[in-house]
């Protein structure tokens, strides 16, 4: 890479910091780089048309909106957590450095993440469309009653949810909002579109895994008294009666560099818990147990 976009925390000092340090590491190394803080949609900067990588510094947030604004462009992006590990920032500030220098050297693996694409259409027409990363999230406000969200599979009717709301996800955002509601934990690479309701009324409904060529839409069976519509938890817009929310797979994938020090299933040991001292057995002992 010759050309490389930092995109820091906004207000954040230390990710504003660590990416001035790293403009100098890549400027000693012949490397052209521009740093930008994050901005919230629609005032994300437009990036150099040279630009072959982006490095993202802050946390899992910052990575979405970026992900949202920058897409389209098709290079690999590299999160770098400020704080603790995340999801989506696999490599700590302590790991940038030896990360970055394989990237130049290009030893590197992109992973391919699939986003949606949501479309409100109000009175027939597209009133705002917006990507995600993690999930779309039709719910209630904190007073407002159930809502009745009913609910197709392409043409095909499906059911009319009376829950809190509806969250439509990908693998990626399975460990966000969806894990908290009760969903499964997909692996990210997977293509696959996940359905949930949000505290249901009826028990029955249960988390739907959907292909990925399906379009999911939402119209309202009744007055709609504050309700809205959220992207990734960061973007979203109000909804009225007449609105049809529908949800598909993005065109564009995105393109994360993987950390070289912890594969997918420690960030989950660590992030979850799993694994602590005394509660795991070894499979060892659980197959000399059976014998």
């Amino acid at each position: 890479m010759r050309s490389v976009a930092i995109v820091s925390k906004k207000h954040k000092k230390a990710a504003w910091e660590a990416g001035r340090e790293l403009q100098q590491w890549f400027a000693v190394r012949g490397v052209k780089s521009i740093l930008l803080e994050n901005e919230p949609d629609p005032q994300a900067p437009v990036l150099p048309p040279e630009t072959e990588g982006i490095v993202v510094l802050g946390g899992d947030g910052t990575l979405l909106s970026v992900a949202r604004h920058y897409v389209s462009l098709g290079v690999p992006i590299l999160g770098v957590n400020v704080g603790g590990l995340g999801f989506l920032t696999e490599i700590s500030l302590s790991e940038l450095y030896p990360s970055m220098e394989r990237v130049l050297e290009g030893r590197y693996v992109v992973e391919e993440r699939m986003m949606l694409t949501t479309r409100l259409l109000r009175r027939g027409q597209v009133y705002w469309e917006k990507l995600c990363l993690n999930d779309a999230v039709i719910n209630k406000g904190a007073l407002a009653r159930i809502v009745e969200l009913a609910t197709w599979i392409d043409k095909e009717y499906l059911t009319t949810y009376r829950a809190d709301g509806l969250i439509v996800s990908t693998p990626t955002g399975s460990t966000a909002y969806t894990l908290s509601a009760g969903g499964p934990i997909v692996y990210p690479t997977l293509r696959h579109i996940i359905l949930i309701p949000i505290c249901p009324f009826t028990l029955s409904n249960r988390p739907i895994i959907l292909p990925d060529t399906v379009t999911v839409t939402v119209t309202f069976e009744e007055e709609v008294q504050d309700a809205y519509l959220s992207l990734d938890g960061q973007v979203g817009e109000s909804l009225q009666r007449d609105d049809r929310v529908e949800m598909c797979v993005a065109p564009q994938n995105l393109k994360l560099i993987l950390s070289p020090h912890r594969s997918y299933f420690e960030i989950l040991r660590t992030k979850l818990g799993w694994g602590e001292p005394g509660s795991h057995t070894c499979l060892t002992d659980f197959n000399r147990e059976r014998e």
